[in-house]
């Protein structure tokens, strides 16, 4: 990456690929280049400081382009100087953008940058995971995933796989997920049963004390359930109120896609998850705790599945352009965690969960909610379907050409040596500086 290539990292969910993003974006901000930070979704763009990559480039809701189209995006004042100040761009969750959406976005950057290479010359970082979610296609569609786009095959893209765990130290749970990727559902349906059925054998009263947040495949009413679950609570309510700062129309898109309610409301009892990460503090996205008290200024005190005791303080998110603040929010790094749905659940480390994978509909569903948590212990499984633990076939083909194709990188990188690589690395941040 500091080298200046086009790179796709990828590797399975816990591996550390949203991490490696933040570090090569806060090296390229320290070095004074000019990082446009996208992803496929508002929630994932959120973790980041970003934005979607579909309101980055003013494509909006539209899948693909003809010149004319570009040509009036690109009359945009906005959108023109956000693209033509930009040396890098950064997309994650790239496996949930469409080949023809890549495809308009390049274009538009063509047209501005008035350059026919690939994205119009700027450096291309994308990262995810074919696994995990596919693009949603219209009915009767084939899915045309973005590595099949002609640009991807123009962009020499190097392949980064990234093959350690950090999110869970849990082996069964990885080899579960592993038997997923190698489209062994059977074996891991057998090691999840197995480990279920030693969790509460038969006859055995499940643990009612614990609260565990309830995993939903379906969009359903999400806050009414958590809402429905507070109001049983006794006692007195705290209110939380999102302020907004910046560019109206920007922090509007931003409260959009965060996790953060506009309105939080709490009672000593609440089961609570966090939703941003703060190592100092002692929490990440995910973390789940209940509430104890309040202190000073009615800051709520979390107590965390581990014991530790948190006072919270409000959190900030912001989108940067050109590496300064164009708008930004505030509010309590937390939402009510009764239930909450697969995809808003992207990104965060369970500590545990209910999942019911009985209404699976969608290729990936079952990977993306088993991959949220940080070990089985955490789990009680409800109910699962044909359906829940099936994977993309031509996703595990591009799983397999990508590890190869990473090898291959390395190799290169190795013969290429140190100083050769440290001298390219110095002219890439000169030139993204000037």
């Amino acid at each position: 990456m500091k080298s200046g290539y086009n790179v796709f990292l990828t590797g399975s969910p816990g591996s550390g690929k949203t991490f490696l993003l933040n570090k090569y974006i806060e090296y390229l901000k320290k070095n004074g280049a000019v990082v446009s930070v996208t992803a496929s979704t508002g929630i994932a763009a959120t973790h980041m400081g970003g934005v979607t990559l579909h309101s980055w480039s003013g494509l909006g809701i539209k899948e693909e382009l003809d010149d004319a189209e570009a040509r009036k995006i690109c009359e945009k004042s906005y959108v023109r100087k956000r693209i033509k100040n930009t040396g890098v761009l950064i997309i994650d969750e790239i496996s949930m953008i469409k080949a023809s959406q890549f495809e308009a976005v390049n274009k538009i950057c063509q047209y501005v940058k008035r350059s026919l290479r690939p994205f119009g010359g700027m450096q291309v970082v994308c990262s995810g995971d074919f696994f995990q979610l596919p693009p949603v296609e219209k009915e009767g569609r084939e899915i045309k995933f973005v590595n099949e786009s002609d640009v991807w095959k123009k962009m020499e893209m190097k392949i980064c796989y990234l093959d350690e765990q950090h999110r869970t130290k849990d082996k069964k749970l990885h080899k579960i997920l592993n038997h997923i990727r190698d489209n062994e559902a059977e074996k891991s349906k057998k090691l999840l049963f197995e480990t279920q059925e030693k969790a509460y054998p038969s006859g055995h009263k499940k643990d009612l004390k614990k609260v565990l947040t309830k995993l939903y495949t379906h969009n359903i009413d999400v806050d009414s359930i958590n809402y429905s679950e507070l109001s049983k609570i006794k006692g007195k309510e705290y209110f939380y109120q999102m302020t907004l700062r910046g560019n109206p129309v920007v922090a509007d898109i931003l409260k959009k896609s965060c996790l953060a309610p506009e309105k939080l409301v709490l009672k000593e009892g609440a089961h609570v998850m966090f939703i941003k990460n703060n190592f100092e503090a002692g929490y990440v996205n995910g973390t789940q705790g209940k509430v104890v008290g309040f202190g000073a200024g009615d800051l709520p005190i979390i107590k965390t599945e581990e014991g530790e005791k948190i006072t919270v303080k409000y959190a900030d998110w912001s989108i940067e352009e050109e590496n300064s603040i164009v708008a930004g929010i505030s509010q309590m790094p937390l939402r009510l965690a009764w239930a909450i749905t697969v995809h808003k659940s992207q990104g965060m480390n369970l500590d545990s969960a209910e999942i019911d994978l009985s209404k699976c509909f969608l290729e990936g569903m079952g990977y993306v909610a088993l991959s949220r948590l940080k070990s089985l212990k955490g789990l009680r499984l409800m109910g699962i379907n044909n359906l829940a633990f099936c994977v993309n076939k031509r996703a595990m083909e591009m799983d397999k050409s990508f590890k190869k194709l990473s090898k291959e990188a390395s190799v290169e990188l190795k013969k290429t040596g140190g100083g050769a690589v440290s001298k390219r690395q110095k002219l890439f941040i000169k030139y993204l500086s000037i």
